[in-house]
């Protein structure tokens, strides 16, 4: 798909996702009441409100003026960095796989019950996107609140709990949202091949594998992995993860640090 439609990617997208809110959040501070013309709502498209399917994209993370900025520039560098990762092709068809499951859900659901009170937004989609990033960079540390330096692979865990409980307590829009945002990242798995790595096997096999490369630089101290920014190896620090780029021209290499901002080597 990406060889024959990848040219119809939006670049950049994560820059026109922040704006979007960013807009929102602007329409919303100037008529508060705004955000009821906003959301999706299946019901009230089927009467001639069909701009809720677009609109609903729009509306912000956070209504708070001084959280805004903040959550905003976190959701902008976390999609920024799928984007890097995945492409701009694979980047546009997991958010836009988010996107088009959350409107047929509301749909379903409206078909299903009737319900002219469903309203439905991003938010769930959002906490995908950050599942996608916490299972793409599991040992970058972030500063929770500001304050605590955690791990991202356990604010993955405290999401994927945050999204049981609020499934099991939710209404029927909340259920649908959820089962919407796991499927992305199911949908995450399949774009990235990565059933093989969450096996036991491949587990162990990684660790022996990590483990002999280990012995091998003890023993002839040359390294396997270098970033061609800071030219740091595993040898400096066993937990450092390396990538390659994939808008860099060549083979080379770049530790979590200057993966993204790096300069990229075009011949």
């Amino acid at each position: 798909m990406e060889r024959k439609y990848g040219h119809l990617a939006i670049n950049n997208l994560s820059l026109y996702i922040v704006l979007a809110y960013g807009i929102g959040f602007v329409l919303q501070i100037l008529n508060p009441s705004m955000a009821d013309m906003m959301e999706l709502n299946p019901y009230l498209v089927l009467q001639g409100q069909v701009w809720r399917v677009v609109t609903f994209l729009f509306m912000p993370p956070d209504s708070n003026p001084f959280f805004i900025f903040f959550v905003l520039l976190f959701y902008y560098s976390i999609c920024q960095s799928l984007e890097y990762l995945w492409g701009a092709f694979r980047f546009n068809l997991y958010y836009f796989t988010g996107v088009l499951g959350t409107i047929v859900g509301s749909f379903i659901l409206y078909g299903l019950t009737q319900d002219m009170g469903i309203f439905m937004n991003t938010y769930y989609l959002n906490l995908s996107l950050f599942l996608a990033f916490a299972a793409s960079f599991p040992n970058m540390v972030v500063l929770f609140m500001f304050i605590l330096p955690v791990k991202m692979k356990w604010l993955g865990l405290l999401d994927l709990v945050y999204l049981a409980m609020e499934f099991y307590s939710g209404d029927s829009a909340t259920k649908i949202s959820i089962v919407v945002a796991m499927l992305n990242f199911v949908f995450y798995l399949l774009i990235v091949n990565n059933f093989s790595k969450l096996s036991p096997r491949e587990i162990r096999r990684k660790q022996q594998y990590k483990s002999k490369i280990r012995l091998y630089s003890q023993k002839t101290n040359m390294p396997r992995h270098r970033c061609h920014v800071c030219g740091k190896t595993e040898l400096d620090d066993q937990n450092l993860e390396f990538r390659y780029c994939s808008k860099c021209d060549g083979d080379y290499e770049y530790c979590q640090e200057h993966l993204f901002t790096h300069t990229h080597i075009k011949k």
